[in-house]
């Protein structure tokens, strides 16, 4: 009857070290897996594949040849929350978003607003930074000081961004033009009559370059609320959008993000304020 019992007892011990043997390996399992989800849905294995600009100060720009700007920085310190080293791919505006749908990269940060339209096709993390407008026209136009003004206009921007979502919306013709600078010389030229971007590009121009030759009128958020400027992701790299944000959290909750803004903007606009 003892041996019986000592049997059983033995038997079930034996069940119950099985038992937590194939738990510990469902637990490393799970979490290997949920790894492997984000690798899976990389362009390339242990890099983050960032597409931007680099042209856009402060967002992203060369500065003695290197990349540098609010958006590189951040890229970096996103990367290196998820494991990750970023890798750059500098790209032209209008083909910036289509590269993430492509799957030429796994993420875009370049000043992109989240808007309604783009959430069908793409998904967004959460908002970094909230982006107010300014409108800028010629030295001397005294037809157009407000938003309102550019209907029948024509202003200068860039295909498919905000900006020229926001100028249609208050009845300008649209003179497309890829690079702000650009928009500005067209402006200048008497090509458009205005046109509507960053108030943070626009301050940063400014710091350098001679804006003689323009009048620069911020947007009030009464009149255009401000754009909330978020990473722009495939709709299929959820696992990848859901550690994005988890980053993005964290370097909000840190400090980081403030730091970044006031580095490269003078001001902290990472709160909707």
């Amino acid at each position: 009857m003892k041996k019986t019992i000592i049997r059983t007892l033995a038997s079930v011990a034996g069940l119950a070290v099985i038992a937590l043997g194939l738990a510990a390996c469902g637990s490393s399992s799970s979490s290997s897996s949920k790894g492997d989800t984000v690798d899976s849905e990389l362009v390339s294995k242990g890099k983050l594949t960032v597409g931007l600009e680099g042209t856009y100060a402060p967002y992203s720009y060369r500065a003695n040849g290197k990349l540098t700007g609010f958006e590189v920085d951040l890229s970096k310190a996103i990367a290196k929350k998820l494991g990750l080293t970023a890798d750059f791919k500098p790209t032209k505006w209008d083909s910036l978003i289509q590269g993430v749908g492509s799957g030429r990269f796994d993420i875009s940060l370049n000043n992109i607003t989240e808007t309604p339209e783009r959430a069908k096709a793409y998904s967004f993390s959460t908002p970094y930074v909230y982006s107010r407008y300014v409108l800028i026209t010629k030295k001397g136009n005294k037809d157009i000081t407000k938003i309102a003004d550019i209907k029948g206009k024509k202003t200068a921007d860039a295909t498919g961004s905000d900006n020229e979502a926001l100028a249609k919306k208050f009845g300008a013709t649209v003179v497309p033009s890829q690079e702000f600078t650009t928009s500005l010389q067209f402006v200048k030229d008497g090509r458009a009559d205005a046109t509507i971007n960053a108030v943070s590009a626009w301050s940063t121009y400014a710091k350098t370059e001679d804006t003689s030759a323009w009048t620069a009128t911020e947007i009030p958020s009464s009149d255009v609320p401000a754009a909330k400027i978020a990473a722009l992701l495939n709709k299929k790299s959820t696992a990848l959008t859901k550690a994005v944000n988890k980053a993005i959290k964290e370097l909000r909750e840190d400090g980081t993000l403030t730091k970044l803004s006031k580095q490269y903007f003078n001001a902290d606009i990472t709160e909707d304020k």
